[in-house]
């Protein structure tokens, strides 16, 4: 049973039908999907989800299928930790790590929102799947469209690290490498889109695409035993993941299976590519593009993007919650990498450094209180960004085969 109207203007309202469209003819504002909510309501409650597989399909009646979805049955459902030694740390009662770093199987966030646009691109008929990508959509589309049986055409900037290409290469797509940056990739796409008839999941899909993320929400509200936290700190790409999860507390409060929201929304970026916290702090919703550094001039790569699609609904989630947005350096992202390795025991690419240096930031200058329940956002696996920390980390200590050795060169070190 579907629940879904149709697609809506997100800016002048009008409708369009259930296709592989995404921009308003009329006012050029992005598409989204629209669902008929009494209908979910009398179908949804918190003991028929929790009666459900643990996948983001649990949740199927708030996501935009017609059918019976296809794809991501064991996506989703990732941990949310206490991190109660990292709280302790930086001076908190109660910290939250929301971690798809092992979400499956490409240990990205990207493993929600991919199985969403591969179901709906099927029930609309494509054969062919792309996307344009600065590393862990394209592990994602690689993959998930290998298991969907897709022809999978997938667009890099050419200077993309080596871990993230291979991790698509694995899949046996065609792996295109463009000169230029994300943004290049981006415009390249919508080209192609346009002219032959391929699902593109950040493009034409991109209105069922997004949908996914929200059930990075929802799972975050179930998890806490059906609440929302006081603050959720969220990195920033392209903009999708963190206006979803606020629409997904709405969507849960709407539904009556949440108590009054009240949560703040905090953005995080890097300093090498941060338009969206340059709008925040200057209080405006026009984001102004930014040409990205080169990765070889910057750690982290994963949110290098400087013309976000979601930008300016980032910043809308962030004024309609009370929240901000703050960016960090690269040795506030290693050291934040390193520090939730050392507290939690848990490897984070450099995006999910950003958010933690972010959140540390915020918790500095109060703006997080210390009584406060605060959910970091961990998007994405340290096994993906091997370079980032490789000369940053030590190197272990080299002994002869001798118990003499080892005390000498070892255990005397740790005892002094």
């Amino acid at each position: 049973m579907s629940f879904v109207l149709g697609l809506k203007c997100k800016e002048c309202g009008r409708d369009y039908p259930k296709e592989a469209d995404y921009v308003c003819e009329f006012c050029f504002g992005p598409l989204e999907v629209a669902y008929d909510y009494e209908r979910i309501a009398g179908q949804i409650s918190q003991d028929v989800i929790m009666s459900r597989p643990r996948n983001l399909w649990r949740y199927r009646e708030l996501l935009p299928l017609d059918g019976e979805p296809t794809d991501g049955l064991q996506s989703g459902y990732t941990p949310l930790i206490r991190a109660d030694t990292l709280a302790r740390t930086l001076g908190v009662r109660e910290l939250w790590i929301k971690n798809d770093g092992v979400n499956f199987p490409t240990l990205s966030y990207k493993d929600r929102v991919v199985p969403v646009a591969v179901s709906k691109a099927k029930e609309l008929g494509f054969d062919t799947i792309g996307c344009a990508s600065t590393g862990n959509l394209a592990n994602a589309v690689s993959a998930h469209g290998a298991k969907a049986g897709l022809r999978r055409f997938i667009f890099i900037p050419n200077d993309l690290e080596p871990g993230k290409v291979i991790g698509s290469l694995i899949y046996q797509p065609y792996l295109v490498a463009v000169e230029g940056n994300y943004d290049d990739v981006n415009r390249l796409c919508s080209e192609i889109a346009s002219k032959y008839r391929w699902a593109f999941v950040n493009v034409n899909m991109r209105p069922y695409y997004t949908e996914g993320a929200k059930t990075y929400g929802f799972e975050v509200a179930e998890q806490l035993g059906w609440r929302a936290p006081d603050n959720l700190v969220c990195p920033v790409a392209g903009g999708t993941i963190l206006p979803k999860i606020w629409k997904a507390f709405q969507e849960f409060q709407r539904l009556g299976l949440l108590p009054e929201v009240q949560t703040r929304m905090f953005a995080a970026q890097a300093e090498a590519c941060a338009p969206v916290i340059h709008a925040i702090h200057k209080e405006t919703d026009l984001i102004r593009p930014v040409k990205p550094r080169p990765v070889a001039e910057s750690v982290d790569t994963s949110l290098r993007i400087g013309n976000p699609a979601d930008g300016p609904y980032v910043v809308q989630a962030i004024k309609e919650s009370g929240g901000w947005g703050e960016m960090a350096s690269d040795d506030e992202i290693i050291a934040a990498i390193r520090l939730l390795a050392a507290t939690e025991g848990i490897w984070t690419e450099t995006a999910g450094g950003t958010t933690l240096a972010v959140a540390k930031k915020l918790i500095e200058q109060g703006r997080i209180k210390p009584d406060q329940s605060t959910v970091v956002c961990i998007t994405g696996n340290g096994l993906k960004t091997l370079e980032a920390v490789k000369d940053r980390i030590g190197a272990p200590a080299t002994i002869a085969p001798t118990l003499a050795s080892f005390e000498e060169r070892v255990l005397s070190k740790t005892e002094s």
